[in-house]
């Protein structure tokens, strides 16, 4: 097989990794593993420690999406639910506009009450007729990067002790983040026996919120232009230390070295939970009844600039430099919204504040800041609840965390529309309004219309950070010795043995034809991640490719000289397969 096109890279910058494609270099069949031995991979695992699940979601599925679920809870003006509303008690709008609402059903107390036009069509639901069960699928993601273990592991007991919760048309899946790699604990499972026991495995995984709270104290200690500073009196229960609460006004326009080198490394942190939670609900986007996710969270802080300077009177000016939490949050909420799952965020808490919770935190000296950190941190859960119609569990609600999510899940309407898909990544603001009064309603606040490239870039990422899915072909890369470019640059040849099984050939002018994507990312040993590049490679034979043989694909990447994580994917458009190798490089 051959080149039909030279494919081209340009150089991609990011926070603190950059990487160019030098050389392209022709490709040759080759026959086995043998010849060219993968010296450097180190597949990521989809699996749990101790134990494999029974069945495994499909990572990186597409997913098709010809309805948009509104999950609606209605209360009164005391909080109690208001049963009994008819479609005509609702009107539902998209930008503004009135939409035909498709199906519409009543689920109180886990039972369907009322079906109405279309109820039975609703994707992932057998049937809505009144007196059918209803069960809730629980998708639980525990973010071990920014948690700190004992305060997580609280969270989980609680969890796991309620798993008796469960009814018999209910289900849950376990994934965990360790800032890598998404691990699956546990496929779709209603067994309590199962799911405890994977949640076990999970509290004796460490975790690496000290490594988070070790960076914001080496901040807060080198940064010489925080002013004042002042003590809570609170004792971290983790580390023994008083926690310190940094007080400032700073009328600089631009952030300093120091300061823009941690945000931009607290962003991409961010960034990379956020992927890992839109990668999650991707691979599992169609389980029946209704959607949650239960969201363990450690620590995402709302304004990044804000939670590492721990100051509310940053100028405008200096703000703006760094995403917020509503442009960050974006990919997971719209994701969310577009295949029907309610978020649950839950917070752990994680390395925020030395209280157990907000309550808890007193104010520093001066007056000013109460708890800012900590106050970054839940207004992330609570935006990412409000974008989804649910709630955010705070404080104290974090424990039993399944009997309030539960219990905010037996009782709702369910209506569904069918919108016209364009495909131009726009986001689309719904209202729901309840028209009888005294009335309010809790839903979901948009959907995005997704173009297909969106798509595939979202589904590749899930790919890379779930790891080499089980029964996938495997992609031996070998690195060779990184040679020296300058100061602080380094130049490393790649060869990668793509597997037959990875894209598909079909019959084209008396050839055999592919056209596959490679895409390739890389995370430096401070968490710096850089973006993904495309590179289309279009392949060429005069015989059918033979399963079980490789493809040697050569090239060079140009790094900065520091140890890099290299993930690779190759995307085949064709057949929607994601083959995925890793490696890890360390400079001379």
């Amino acid at each position: 097989m051959r080149f039909l096109e030279q494919p081209r890279l340009r150089p991609r910058h990011s926070l603190s990794a950059r990487f160019l494609v030098m050389t392209l270099f022709s490709m040759a069949l080759i026959a086995g593993l043998a010849r060219h031995p993968a010296a450097s991979q180190q597949p990521g695992s989809a699996g749990a420690p101790g134990g494999a699940p029974s069945s495994e979601p499909l990572f990186g599925e597409t997913i098709e999406v010809r309805v948009v679920n509104v999950e609606a809870v209605v209360t009164d003006r005391h909080g109690n639910r208001v049963p009994d509303l008819k479609l005509e008690d609702f009107r539902l709008e998209v930008d503004g506009k009135p939409v035909k609402v498709d199906y519409f059903s009543e689920v109180r107390g886990g039972q369907a009450i009322v079906g109405g036009p279309g109820a039975p069509s609703v994707p992932g639901l057998s049937d809505l007729a009144p007196g059918s069960a209803v069960g809730t699928s629980y998708l639980v993601f525990v973010d071990d990067y920014f948690s700190v273990g004992p305060r997580r592991d609280e969270v989980l007991r609680s969890l796991r002790d309620q798993l008796p919760r469960l009814g018999p048309e209910d289900r849950m899946a376990l994934v965990a983040f360790d800032g890598r790699h998404v691990h699956l604990l546990s496929s779709w499972s209603s067994s309590a026996r199962e799911l405890a026991a994977a949640i076990e495995r999970e509290i004796a995984t460490p975790t690496h919120g000290l490594e988070r709270l070790v960076e914001l104290r080496a901040f807060t200690a080198t940064d010489q232009h925080l002013g004042e500073v002042g003590h809570t009196g609170a004792r971290d229960p983790i580390l023994g230390e008083k926690d310190t609460v940094v007080s400032k006004v700073s009328t600089r326009a631009a952030l300093t070295l120091e300061e823009e080198g941690f945000v931009d490394n607290l962003v991409a942190q961010f960034q990379r939970g956020v992927a890992a939670a839109t990668s999650t609900l991707r691979s599992f986007a169609a389980p029946p009844g209704r959607r949650v996710m239960l969201l363990l969270v450690g620590g995402w802080p709302f304004s990044p600039a804000d939670y590492a300077l721990n100051n509310v009177h940053v100028p405008t000016s200096r703000a703006q430099q760094v995403p917020h939490g509503d442009v960050i949050l974006r990919p997971l909420v719209e994701t969310a919204n577009r295949i029907g799952y309610t978020l649950y965020p839950v917070d752990v808490p994680g390395v925020e504040t030395a209280a157990a919770d907000a309550s808890a935190a007193a104010p520093s000296p001066t007056g000013t800041y109460f708890a800012l950190r900590e106050q970054e941190h839940e207004a992330t859960l609570a935006y990412l609840a409000k974008a989804t119609g649910g709630r955010a569990l705070l404080n104290s609600l974090r424990i039993a965390s399944l009997e309030h999510v539960e219990a905010d899940t037996r009782s709702y309407y369910w209506l569904g529309f069918t919108p016209t898909w364009e495909g131009k990544d726009k986001r689309h603001a719904i209202r729901l309004e309840v028209l009888r009064p005294g009335t309010s309603v809790r839903t979901r606040d948009s959907f995005a219309d997704r173009s297909r490239k969106a798509e595939v870039a979202m589904m590749v990422e899930g790919a890379m950070l779930f790891g080499t899915a089980p029964g996938a072909p495997a992609m031996p890369v070998q690195l060779g010795k990184p040679a020296r470019k300058g100061l602080d640059e380094m130049e490393v040849p790649v060869t990668l043995a793509i597997p037959t099984l990875a894209f598909t050939a079909v019959p084209l002018n008396g050839k055999y034809a592919a056209e596959i994507e490679l895409h390739v990312a890389a995370e430096d040993e401070h968490g710096g991640r850089s973006g993904v590049p495309v590179l289309p490679l279009k392949l060429s034979s005069d015989r059918e490719p033979t399963p079980g043989r490789y493809i040697r694909y050569q090239t060079t990447l140009k790094l900065r000289r520091t140890g890099h994580h290299l993930s690779f994917a190759i995307f085949d458009p064709v057949s929607n397969k994601i083959t995925t190798a890793e490696a890890d490089v360390k400079p001379d």
